[in-house]
């Protein structure tokens, strides 16, 4: 179900009500019924994998902390190897299967494994990951293992962060599927305000850049320099303010139920370096790969000095490319993001000295600069539809053809979506200088509230795009 189509508002204005109505020891199953329905909206056969995977990680939990050794060890594997197991037959059969045909034609071999047609199932990257930092955690000694499969089952198909996060751990929402959540103004007002703005930021900024982005992407050779430099630096907007904009809805929706949910977005675009940034963006994907990724490769391979670091960075960012798409156009992503992270962690003194001899205002002011001009580049691999294409790009830029200024038929398109991008940069500005908190959502002045609330709803009936647009991360 996508949250921004009338489905979802009924399906939300029935559930919400019926939480709190219902008593505390029934609240859960309502959610879990819910959550099913919320995920069979999309391919209902598709829930028999959740099924699955949730069945052997509520076992294995249960194993894993009445087990010590290596058998304890061993059940960790077989929970982990199941997960990756049913994420790379759905995400990366196919990839693979088209690589090794590649690789065998060169040699005049046929292959003859077949290539097979099966849908990704939504969300499958989010509900794997936060599944497998369960049985981490219940591994490590972080988290008791959940006796009750109805709740366990809740912790991995909980609605609103179901197909593209935030990827929670056991520690942080477990547990408050046994609180009992009181109906709170305080609550009901935090969560609609996250509502509003991510709607706003879905419906008026990303869907709007949408329109012209994916026409450009469709055929990139065809357009003009200044029609791809538009683009390319309107897909940057377009992807942080539609995946932050679920994030927001996401959190807003738990809110309302009284639930709290880790915040997934810290104003990115803000950040002076691309380590800083990765600290703002897709929060909680950054920390999972962090604490069970790239910190277990340090400290295995910590004989290797500085070196074990790098070699971290790397696997950590390929892998994370891979985690978003099976192609090579993501791989190269996540590889540009591995040397720009790499390069920063070695100069990393000779960086600090640089910063202070210039004034602080002019080395952040282009610190921001060169780090969002690295950011739309990548974003050339993540968005074009293969490796051609983004060169086809890249090329195109580099060496401009034809009329530099050509923007044909599309200039209102540009401006309106300019206007929206303004609005959303005045925002996020606001909200870094107020320390990450939205000054004008949250402002002390009710009339200040209250046009802020007017300006985002008008905005959305105004210029919002109402055609159902998915979610670039329902993709993953």
């Amino acid at each position: 179900m996508l949250f921004n189509s009338l489905h979802f508002v009924v399906f939300f204005l029935v559930v919400t009500p019926l939480y709190y109505i219902l008593p505390h020891k029934f609240r859960w199953l309502l959610l879990l019924v819910a959550s099913c329905y919320f995920y069979m909206v999309f391919i209902p056969v598709y829930i028999l994998i959740l099924l699955f995977t949730i069945i052997v990680d509520y076992f294995a939990g249960i194993l894993i902390e009445q087990s010590s050794g290596k058998q304890r060890r061993l059940y960790l594997v077989m929970s982990l190897v199941a997960n990756i197991g049913v994420l790379a037959f759905f995400k990366y059969y196919n990839f693979i299967n088209d690589n090794i045909s590649l690789l065998l034609n060169q040699v005049g071999v046929n292959n003859h494994i077949p290539y097979l047609s099966i849908l990704l199932p939504v969300g499958l990257s989010f509900h794997t990951f936060q599944a497998m930092s369960y049985t981490i955690e219940v591994y490590r000694g972080n988290q008791a293992a959940e006796r009750r499969f109805g709740i366990y089952a809740l912790y991995v198909m909980f609605y609103p962060q179901l197909v593209a996060g935030p990827i929670e751990r056991p520690q942080n929402l477990l547990h408050q599927f046994y609180e009992k959540h009181p109906i709170t103004y305080e609550n009901i007002s935090i969560g609609l305000r996250l509502m509003l703005l991510g709607f706003f930021k879905k419906l008026v900024v990303a869907d709007r850049l949408s329109i012209f982005v994916s026409a450009v992407y469709q055929s990139p050779g065809s357009y003009s320099t200044s029609m791809l430099i538009t683009v390319v630096v309107f897909f940057a907007f377009q992807i942080y303010a539609d995946f932050s904009g679920y994030s927001d809805i996401a959190l807003g929706t738990a809110r309302i139920m009284g639930f709290k949910l880790m915040t997934n977005f810290n104003t990115p675009f803000f950040a002076t370096s691309v380590t800083e940034y990765w600290r703002r963006w897709h929060i909680s994907l950054n920390t999972w790969f962090n604490d069970y990724l790239f910190t277990p490769i340090i400290v295995a391979k910590r004989d290797w000095g500085k070196f074990a670091v790098v070699f971290g960075i790397m696997v950590t960012f390929s892998i994370s490319g891979l985690w978003h798409g099976a192609g090579w156009t993501y791989i190269i992503w996540g590889v540009l993001h591995g040397l720009a992270m790499s390069y920063e962690f070695l100069t990393k003194k000779f960086r600090k000295k640089m910063s202070k001899k210039a004034p602080s205002l002019l080395y952040n002011g282009v610190s921001m600069l060169l780090m969002f001009i690295f950011l739309c580049f990548t974003w050339i691999f993540f968005r074009a539809n293969n490796v051609q294409d983004a060169f086809t790009v890249i090329s195109h830029i580099a060496h401009p053809t034809g009329k530099f200024f050509l923007f044909d038929n599309n200039l209102n398109v540009i401006v309106y979506s300019l206007i929206a991008i303004i609005i959303l940069l005045v925002h996020d500005a606001a909200t870094y200088l107020n320390h990450g908190k939205s000054y004008f959502l949250y402002h002390t002045s009710p009339i200040v509230r209250m046009a802020s609330y007017c300006f985002l709803l008008l905005s959305i009936l105004l210029i919002g795009v109402f055609d159902g647009g998915q979610f670039i991360y329902f993709k993953f």
